[in-house]
């Protein structure tokens, strides 16, 4: 048995794998974001590991006998975020989280001083990473950084509260714009550009190397082995890479969570040089991978499922049986809170068009839906356009349930897609696989069950008409 964490934006996963891949146990626990200022994003670290603690009470409780056969544990978690630590290991101040975008002004500082920024780090500077966040901190709090002992991403810091071991995965990492992504070594030069000494950063590891191991009360506490390794794991965007099967050269998913991330596989690096785009490396030795984001796709249902005062559920049952079309629907830009690809614009905001007194709320949802299918579809061509060859491609998150979404973004991309069976567990399974390589298994075992979606031409030929509205609502042709 094999442990996977993934400690996301809306909440933590746990899964228990069996030896083929399948979930034998699995729990889970909410979080929230706090947005004290507009365009900002935070969570307390602490929330973090209080979340993972639920969570794998629940799995002790109610799976004791797989636990105590787990072998190794995995972690994932949501990348980019920045959580400051002081000489007692407690965090100084709410963490940065992925989509805060408040370090527009550091992007262009860091480009200045380091003109070949993209290709050193695998990308432009842009607001939500790690490295413009640290330099915002410099200059707004610099008392806090000051104080600071460690800086960790957000796995890391659950592998810190797990082991006692300060320690990031090259993958994740690589994500910060704080390393050297070819060579895997952290920029001194880019670190000391944003406030930090070398010695504030944790040491790297490779995402199947063992990296801590379970302290005593833990183990004890949920009937895990004594001393379980824990292995380097991965960004969640990377172990959702590895769940979905995206482990060669020209595979690639979408995971449609709180954001989109459109995520390609290749054995080459292409630096991205702008349209919001970033490459990192991959959690598989020898292969580096480009992605595209969208910043609000579940966040975005879940906001309009708020605005509507119901829940999701409902509302997709709505939406069925409406059973409208793309002519029937407003045109929606799902720019919530900026925008990463193709954009690269924090302060981008969101918009419907083309309301009347008939519309409703299931043309309102309907609108969300093809809103981040046809953002996605935007992603789609800049990794195109970068000279990439996609392959298959799979649909993964808990978006990925919605089997009109699925419908959509085929249609919108003009690409048939394979869907996960168990798609929510995508970026945990990937966490629980790393976990088994790094005790001497094998990456994957099962190739998992996927259900075939089709591009439908007509209601591609509907969204390609409801994209020249989408795109001339921006401005473009």
């Amino acid at each position: 048995m094999f442990l996977g964490l993934d400690i996301g934006t809306s909440g933590v996963k746990a899964v228990v794998v069996d030896d083929h891949d399948r979930v034998v146990a699995q729990a889970g626990a909410p979080l929230a974001v706090s947005r004290p200022q507009p365009l900002w994003a935070e969570q307390d670290p602490e929330a973090w590991w209080q979340a993972v603690a639920t969570a794998l009470d629940a799995l002790a409780a109610e799976a004791p006998r797989a636990m105590a056969a787990v072998q190794a544990i995995g972690l994932s978690g949501q990348m980019l975020g920045v959580a400051l630590l002081d000489a007692a290991d407690r965090p100084i101040r709410p963490a940065l989280l992925w989509n805060d975008g408040r370090a527009s002004t550091e992007c262009a500082e860091l480009e200045r001083r380091f003109p070949a920024f993209a290709d050193i780090v695998g990308c432009r500077a842009m607001p939500g990473f790690s490295a413009p966040k640290l330099l915002w901190l410099a200059r707004h709090e610099p008392q806090a950084l000051a104080r600071t002992r460690r800086v960790l991403l957000t796995k890391d810091y659950v592998r810190l509260r797990l082991s006692g071991e300060a320690a990031s995965d090259r993958a994740d990492s690589s994500a910060t714009l704080l390393m050297d992504t070819r060579g895997g070594t952290w920029h001194e030069g880019i670190a000391a550009a944003c406030g930090l000494a070398p010695a504030r950063l944790p040491r790297l590891v490779e995402s199947t190397e063992i990296a801590g191991r379970l302290r005593r009360e833990l183990a004890e506490r949920w009937h895990l082995p004594a001393a379980t390794p824990i292995v380097g794991g991965a960004g969640d965007n990377m172990c959702a890479g590895v769940g979905a099967g995206a482990v060669t050269g020209g595979d690639a998913y979408i995971g449609l969570g709180t954001s989109g991330v459109y995520f390609l596989a290749n054995d080459r690096f292409v630096p991205a040089m702008g349209g919001g785009m970033h490459t990192h490396r991959h959690a598989v030795p020898n292969l580096f991978c480009q992605n595209a984001v969208v910043l609000n796709a579940g966040a975005a249902l879940a906001w309009v499922a708020d605005l509507l005062r119901t829940d999701i559920d409902a509302l997709t049952a709505e939406v069925d049986a409406a059973r409208l079309t793309p002519a029937e629907t407003p045109v929606f830009t799902p720019y919530l809170s900026g925008e990463r690809t193709p954009h690269d614009d924090p302060t981008l905001t969101a918009a419907f068009s083309g309301l009347t007194h008939n519309t409703g709320p299931a043309a309102l949802v309907q609108s969300v839906l093809e809103g981040v299918a046809l953002a996605l579809a935007d992603c789609h061509d800049a990794l195109l356009d970068s000279g990439a060859e996609i392959g298959a491609i799979t649909l993964t998150g808990g978006g990925a349930r919605n089997a009109l979404w699925a419908r959509l973004i085929a249609a919108a991309l003009g690409r048939p897609l394979e869907v996960q069976a168990d798609a929510q567990s995508g970026p945990a399974l990937g966490a629980a696989r790393l976990a088994r390589q790094g005790v001497g298994g094998p990456l994957i075992a099962a190739s998992g069950s996927h259900r075939a979606v089709a591009s439908e031409p007509s209601l591609r030929e509907q969204l390609l008409a409801k994209r020249r509205l989408f795109r001339k609502h921006l401005g473009l042709r």
